[in-house]
């Protein structure tokens, strides 16, 4: 029971709930894009193509705000990113429920990635320094397995709701949640960091230094196949829906709530065998092989029922729920100087990676078919990854008190 009290913290609780709202605004895109995009004229292919503008305009956000965040996450402390970043993207969520044209709505997509982007890793950062080391993967792996089941709320209210109004929704669940961080205590490594003299949130030590940089691209080239799936397959079912034949339409906004129902199950027990296991890059790479046979299974569908599909989609989410146990690894490799940095780049990054990942896809399309341009991009994806975890090193049960 002494250790249920330990991982039911308030600031594990917090994080939790704020990676909630997170997820439940940056999937709401994805959820909403096709009646969005009608809604602003736009029809056919236009559907498929503005949309993949607007996802790569969001991805670049979170680029930009995953480098920006990083850093005032160790020079300034977790919990400033925590209150900054959750406000930045309330209010550019509830502005997105005002667009009339596609370029606002590039521009406020933006401005809400980069908000976006401190949430998860600042959040992440916190529970691993306060928590036991012995207990720590518990701690992360819930605030990850509840934040996920924002995808479920989003796709919710957008089904009862126009989509303006899921925006307003998801904004103003932000703003609320802004009135719990005040019960939430900065991290005690932090704080002893702060009192000494050494660099803080130097990015450019992770490009400079020839192991760091190693480190660094290993913990991001891990998570490639995460965001191949919800940005390409799962984003884009209806497409892949057609390309198949199934019979019934395929509703975007479902496939990525199956998806993250899945995720959030996967997130929840890989976390959990990564305890029994007392292993990290055992985990992940049991999941890399779920990932490949999920993959298989999705796009060899044709023909099959709307039902049987969306099963699918569940089923991708759960291979990929490695992905608090990506982002702990994360956290664990790097020393209290630049955890934070490590920890909110690394995610946004792969986030980011949809940017290549669908350009790779758009040029392989306009020579194979669809299906063929996934499994290419797919395949090359955990071929990456696999390559990645080979070098990296075990962090189960490490001692997070040092600096580089």
């Amino acid at each position: 029971m002494n250790t249920v009290k330990q991982i039911l913290r308030p600031p594990v609780i917090i994080a939790a709930l704020g990676y909630f709202v997170d997820i439940y605004d940056l999937l709401l895109f994805s959820i909403v894009r096709v009646p969005s995009l009608q809604a602003l004229g736009k029809s056919g292919e236009a559907l498929l193509h503005d949309g993949i503008f607007l996802i790569n305009i969001q991805m670049a956000g979170l680029l930009t705000g995953g480098i920006l965040w990083g850093i005032l996450g160790d020079k300034r402390g977790r919990l400033s990113v925590l209150f900054g970043s959750i406000l930045l993207y309330s209010l550019a969520n509830l502005a997105n429920g005002f667009v009339t044209t596609v370029p606002q709505y590039a521009v406020l997509r933006f401005i809400a990635g980069v908000g976006l982007a401190g949430e998860l890793g600042a959040g992440i950062t916190l529970v691993a320094e306060i928590l036991p080391k012995h207990i720590r993967g518990y701690g992360t792996t819930l605030v990850a397995s509840v934040g996920l089941f924002g995808a479920v709320l989003a796709y919710i209210v957008a089904e009862f709701t126009d989509w303006q109004v899921a925006y307003w929704i998801g904004g103003g669940l932000g703003l609320c949640l802004l009135l719990l961080r005040y019960s939430v205590a900065e991290s005690g490594m932090f704080a002893e960091v702060r009192e000494k003299k050494v660099a803080r949130g130097n990015f450019f030590m992770l490009l400079s230094r020839g192991p760091l940089l190693a480190n660094y691209l290993r913990c991001i080239l891990i998570g490639l196949p995460i965001w191949f799936v919800i940005g390409i397959l799962v984003t884009f079912s209806p497409e892949f829906a057609v390309s198949m034949n199934l019979p019934e339409a395929i509703d975007a906004g479902k496939a990525v709530m199956c998806c993250y129902i899945g995720l959030s199950l996967g997130d929840l027990s890989s976390g959990v065998l990564s305890q029994v296991l007392k292993s990290r890059k055992k985990v992940v790479l049991i999941f890399l092989f779920f990932t490949a046979g999920a993959m298989a299974v999705y796009l060899t569908a044709a023909g099959l029922s709307a039902a049987a599909f969306y099963t699918r989609c569940f089923f991708l989410g759960f291979a990929i729920g490695y992905w608090a146990l990506f982002v702990t690894i994360a956290a664990e490799q790097f020393g209290t100087n630049i955890r934070a940095t490590v920890a909110t780049t690394v995610p946004n990054f792969v986030r980011g990676t949809v940017v290549p990942l669908t350009l790779a896809f758009e040029w392989l399309r306009l020579h194979h078919s669809m299906i063929f341009s996934a499994w290419a991009v797919g395949g090359a994806s955990l071929l990456i990854a696999a390559l990645a975890l080979w070098k990296m090193k075990e962090t189960f049960g490490k001692d997070l008190q040092f600096i580089e």
